[in-house]
């Protein structure tokens, strides 16, 4: 398009409206009844800003300038003229394998991937202890690991002072005191004498010298501290006796990770001793603090262990699924442009027509983004070609908005501005320079970056790859052209 063309396409569209403004008002009130109870009926896509339609909202509101969004409905065609809107042929289409998705609202799905090591379900722990001082006569366990039963035999014990309890006791019941009886049976009980040898006593009416202790539960030994011939006391932790019916695996998430997970949620566990097997647990427990040093908070998870094969310290792969609680806007995660500026989305208007938005990002998962501002639920995302979309769109946005601020620049004179980059690279084939341009403020563009075109008054030697320029380019039908190089000393101009 020349430029008369654009002056033209404006003029029209101003009389354009000026003729709809001026008929509208000698529309009857019937008419006018009838077109509100239309409006009515229909419900908008979305709402934007009246200066600005790339601000799009799901519900009214304000505009950054404080004034009323706009509602636009599905015949409105707002987009088609919007600044970065173009169509392209079907044909073009299939070439670049274009696929769209749909913009939808959902709860966020993730696995997070992490580490772990198992160890022992600290609520079966039981820590052996002797309630009086002796010696240990007897010891029917060996080593760390050993697998106990119920009711299996651990240690005998001589103890004095367990021999003289027993023998109160048998002096209470020769007496057939009632009350030293009780007092003595107490204090028997209180030294962990059980009921199994309190019969024995009864029977053979003589102190045992050598007390036995069994194990309460099945388990296996941890922590075995004493040996035969050891003299203990109250209070010694003579061994720790735990199960592995179930165990814990605790694992380490970073800050950010740690909303995402909450009790009763699922984890999957591999192990390297067994890689062909998956264990499935829940997430049993979240610690209520950060480690100060790596910003970790500690997860439990619980795992059923039936046939013993998980055991305590293993190194154990761990997959969380998690779930946000509520529902949030998405879109597939490879729909997402992400820069260093901004983040992108190309949105397929149908009838071939397509258009690169701006959209603030949330939460990021393996599969999907969390959209905060941009898209509408429905809106309809490309997936695969977006990238050659998206710079053709720019640089029609950057075309459209040029002409759309002719009116402010005298008509024989092409669109110009002067702008800070770096330069990328320089092609001499094609005497062009690639830039990273920063924001041009008077068009309302941020940075990008795009190949220029030089006119012949400068040389391509003056481009030294890396380094940052001053330049002024203009907007030719051709495409975006540098007229003018500025120096600190010299300047560099098209005539």
């Amino acid at each position: 398009m020349n430029k008369t063309s654009i002056i033209f396409a404006i003029t029209g569209f101003a009389v354009g409206i000026t003729a709809m403004i001026v008929a509208n008002q000698f529309i009857s009130d019937g008419s006018h009844s009838s077109g509100a109870e239309a409006s009515a009926k229909k419900e908008p896509l979305y709402w934007v800003a009246p200066m600005d339609s790339n601000y799009r909202r799901d519900k009214p509101g304000k505009s950054p300038m404080g004034m009323d969004l706009v509602p636009v409905y599905e015949e409105d065609g707002d987009d088609e003229d919007s600044p970065g809107t173009i169509k392209i042929h079907p044909d073009v289409i299939n070439n670049l394998s274009v696929k769209t998705g749909k913009a939808k609202k959902s709860s966020l799905i993730d696995r997070l991937n992490t580490v772990g090591y198992i160890t022992y379900d600290e609520t079966t722990l039981t820590h052996i202890h002797s309630r009086t001082d002796g010696w240990i006569e007897k010891l029917f366990v060996s080593h760390n690991g050993q697998y106990i039963e119920a009711g299996q035999p651990l240690y005998t014990l001589y103890s004095p002072a367990l021999v003289n309890a027993q023998q109160e006791y048998l002096l209470a019941k020769k007496r057939n005191n009632q009350t030293l009886l009780s007092a003595a049976k107490q204090r028997l009980k209180s030294l962990s004498f059980s009921n199994d040898e309190l019969q024995k006593i009864n029977k053979t009416r003589q102190p045992l010298q050598n007390v036995t202790f069994y194990a309460e539960s099945d388990g296996v030994i941890d922590n075995l501290n004493i040996r035969e011939g050891f003299f203990i006391k109250p209070g010694t932790r003579l061994m720790t006796l735990g199960s592995l019916e179930t165990v814990w695996v605790e694992v380490e998430l970073f800050e950010r990770q740690i909303p995402y997970v909450h009790e009763g949620q699922t984890a999957q566990m591999k192990l390297d001793y067994l890689p062909s097997k998956t264990w499935t647990g829940t997430v049993d427990y979240i610690y209520p603090m950060v480690d100060s040093t790596n910003r970790t908070a500690k997860v439990r998870l619980e795992f059923d262990n039936p046939d013993h094969k998980l055991k305590p310290n293993m190194f154990a792969d761990i997959a969380i699924n998690t779930e946000s609680d509520e529902e949030v806007l998405q879109v597939p995660h490879n729909a997402v442009i992400r820069t260093e500026n901004n983040n992108r989305v190309v949105l397929a208007l149908g009838d071939g027509k397509f258009k690169s938005v701006s959209v603030d990002i949330g939460r990021t998962t393996n599969n999907s983004v969390e959209i905060l501002e941009g898209l509408v639920a429905g809106d309809n995302v490309v997936l695969s070609g977006q990238f050659l979309i998206d710079s053709e769109s720019s640089i029609e946005s950057d075309f459209k908005r040029f002409a759309d601020s002719k009116a402010d620049q005298k008509s024989d004179m092409p669109p110009s501005a002067r702008v800070k980059g770096l330069v990328n690279s320089v092609d001499t084939e094609a005497q062009t320079v690639n830039i990273s341009r920063g924001a041009i403020e008077k068009w309302n563009r941020g940075p990008m970056t795009m190949d220029f075109s030089v006119v012949a008054s400068i040389s391509l030697d003056e481009f030294n790859v890396g380094e940052n320029i001053d330049f002024t380019f203009e907007i030719r039908d051709s495409g975006f052209l540098i007229t003018k190089l500025h120096h600190e000393m010299k300047e560099h101009q098209h005539d």
